[in-house]
């Protein structure tokens, strides 16, 4: 039997990296994590190889990749975006400046592409989240006990054509849409952020919904639209009804667990193909 290649994890926030983590552990396939200090959990690495770097160490980056002889490479969790200002360049990383300020000029999803290309012109294969968490995918349709009625299914329809617009403007990934009026979308703040604050702006009456879509023409091996239990515990905080995310085209942290909790909450969550 074929021994299996090795990943490379370059993980940001949240679960999903150590789920990637844990699944190459299970199957034995041999997996090194590169942490990104600010942003990876510290859980993360634990039990596997991995090395410590600044954002912006992107020769360190590949240098470490290519000792470990890593041959496939996932991007996966969320990375806070500095400024430039605080942003630590290594001397690739600076030989990548102009194409960074003018990837950056253009918004996160050009970011994503500078970096994707940069590792393929390296050698490796750039895999997406979806490909090694395939459970993890949003499939189409309601899931769990709870369903959208007619007033929450317009919100959706309402939401997926604003997160579009957005998406094609490169600002976010969600929206929220209480009774057919947009009461915020997401920008640097990350989708938390703006559950809190619409927690606050919320009318009287139905609350409103979460719609969270993949970018128009986004660089579909990083950065998809993600959800977990902590975004349905956000939701039912803020008085919001449900979520809507791209059947396909978005990610569920721990499905089994963030459906028993929605049904818990009263809380509906579904996987919506756009217009």
């Amino acid at each position: 039997m074929a021994e299996a290649v090795k990943l490379g994890v370059i993980a940001g926030g949240g679960p999903l990296p150590r789920g990637v983590v844990e699944r190459c552990q299970a199957s034995g396939r041999p997996v090194f994590v590169v942490a990104i200090e600010g942003d990876t959990e510290l859980a993360t690495c634990v039990g596997v190889p991995h090395v410590w770097l600044k954002l912006g160490s992107v020769g360190a980056l590949l240098k470490a990749l290519k000792a470990e002889r890593c041959v496939d490479v996932v991007m996966i969790g969320p990375i806070a975006r500095p400024s430039f200002s605080a942003l630590k360049l290594d001397l690739r990383g600076i030989g990548l400046l102009a194409k960074i300020g003018k990837a950056a000029a253009q918004g996160d999803n050009a970011l994503l592409a500078i970096v994707v290309g940069e590792l393929e012109r390296e050698g490796f294969n750039v895999v997406g989240a979806d490909d090694l968490l395939d459970d993890a995918t949003t499939p189409k349709g309601v899931l769990g006990k709870i369903a959208p009625d007619e007033i929450a299914r317009r919100d959706i329809d309402i939401g997926c054509r604003a997160a579009r617009q957005l998406g094609i403007a490169d600002i976010g990934q969600a929206v929220i849409v209480q009774q057919g009026v947009v009461l915020g979308v997401e920008a640097i703040e990350g989708t938390d952020a703006l559950i809190e604050r619409c927690g606050r702006l919320r009318r009287d009456g139905l609350g409103g919904v979460l719609i969270k879509m993949k970018k128009p023409g986004q660089e579909a091996r990083a950065d998809l639209p993600t959800i977990g239990r902590r975004t349905i515990e956000g939701l039912a905080v803020a008085g919001l009804r449900g979520v809507a995310l791209e059947a396909g085209g978005s990610l569920i942290v721990d499905r089994a667990g963030v459906i028993d909790e929605a049904d818990r909450r009263g809380v509906f969550v579904i996987g919506v193909v756009p217009p």
